[in-house]
């Protein structure tokens, strides 16, 4: 609008002044709505892609003893793959590890054997608070693939370290801690096959699922240990002080005291080094994995879907007001749920680039139900929150 020449009579002067604050008046909410979309958006962009690269991969030496210190963020990785070496897959086979985690009320993979040409993850040994979570996969004749594991009770306790032996052969599997049997299951056998692949230590080889703690010792066995074996192998473990294993032929073995460097060399009979990457890394990332596949019983898969449905109930309620006050949109709660599912997609699809974050459809059907539960509150009763807008003082420039 043109300035108001000078000397205006003062009826005129108040004519234009009431105009221009009408309508900027007018024009507040739009401003507000605006400005709180733009915020909520950079939010969601913010809480679904931070930290934006890969991070450095926090692994470090422990100082006055062998091992090493897995991070937040830290993985290990073979440089080769076990082969199999027993292809009928009856061998009988062990593991041992000593490690020590920070958390006992924390979840994430421990170590897990990878088998590229499968594409499945034939052994995981996971922490699940403070129990150990163990699960093979196989592929059967049809190339199905076929899940089986045993969960182990009270097997971490806060600030002590811990040393397993998972022994299975023909009478099933025996868990043992620091040389004690805690677990015996004669329904679920393992054989040397599920100990073959490519090894990932500290977190999944599909997804982000990090373990923190100290790792100080790592055995792979082409047999099944006995009693007597487990328990001198714990007894020279405590009065050395010291991961050591003597008379035994070790498929694969890792003491941890280079003390220095990103080479982790193996003492067995493999020969297949483990190497600490410079970024942390995931060797497979998924992307868009499918929902039925990511669903879980556990409270912690509730919690995450909880967190994406209530974290989009403002994106939906904000974007529908803007678009139902400024454009001419007859259906503006159907464009803001597909807006929702258009930003979901966006960052779900930047995850699978992202080491530190999951890609998954969960997310994608959770984030567009927040954004639907959003529209609906907005809808609920439009007329309230517009008036309330209108209740903001504003002053004209």
């Amino acid at each position: 609008m043109s300035q108001v020449a000078k000397g205006s009579p003062p009826r005129v002067v108040t004519f234009v002044k009431t105009q221009v604050y009408a309508r900027a008046r007018r024009f507040a909410p739009d401003r507000i709505l605006g400005s709180l979309c733009v915020c909520i958006l950079f939010g969601m962009l913010v809480a679904g892609l931070w930290p934006f690269h890969r991070p450095r991969n926090d692994v470090t030496w422990l100082r006055n003893t062998d091992g090493v210190k897995i991070g937040d963020y830290g993985t290990l990785l073979s440089s080769s793959t076990f082969d199999r070496y027993d292809s009928e897959g009856q061998a009988p086979c062990s593991l041992e590890i000593w490690l020590q985690p920070y958390e006992t009320n924390v979840t994430g993979t421990l170590l897990a054997l990878h088998y590229p040409a499968e594409n499945i993850q034939t052994f995981s040994l996971r922490q699940d608070g403070p129990d150990l979570e163990l699960k093979v996969e196989r592929r059967d004749a049809q190339h199905r693939t076929i899940t089986s594991g045993i969960l182990v009770d009270n097997v971490f306790h806060k600030g002590e370290p811990a040393f397993l032996t998972i022994a299975s052969g023909e009478q099933g599997t025996i868990v043992y801690r620091n040389g004690v049997s805690i677990k015996t299951a004669p329904w679920f056998r393992m054989s040397s096959v599920d100990l073959t692949g490519q090894l990932v230590v500290g977190t999944s080889p599909f997804k982000n699922d990090s373990w923190s703690g100290q790792l100080r010792g790592l055995a792979i066995y082409k047999q099944e240990l006995t009693r007597e074996e487990v328990l001198r192998h714990y007894y020279t473990l405590a009065t050395k002080g010291r991961y050591t294993v003597e008379n035994e032929q070790a498929a694969a073995l890792y003491l941890f005291d280079e003390h220095s460097g990103n080479v982790v060399h193996d003492h067995g009979t493999s020969r297949v080094d483990l190497y600490i990457p410079e970024k942390y890394t995931i060797l497979h990332e998924k992307l868009l994995e499918p929902a039925w596949r990511e669903f879980d019983l556990r409270w912690g898969y509730w919690k995450r879907a909880l967190i994406n449905v209530f974290g989009f109930v403002p994106f939906g309620f904000f974007f529908c007001a803007y678009l139902s006050l400024t454009k001419p949109l007859n259906r503006a709660a159907v464009a803001t749920v597909g807006l929702g599912l258009t930003v979901s997609l966006t960052i779900e699809v930047l995850q699978a680039y992202l080491p530190t974050r999951d890609s998954g459809t969960t997310d994608l059907i959770t984030n567009t139900l927040g954004t639907a539960l959003g529209v609906m509150l907005y809808r609920w009763k439009p007329s309230l929150f517009t008036e309330t807008l209108n209740r903001i003082p504003f002053t004209a420039a």
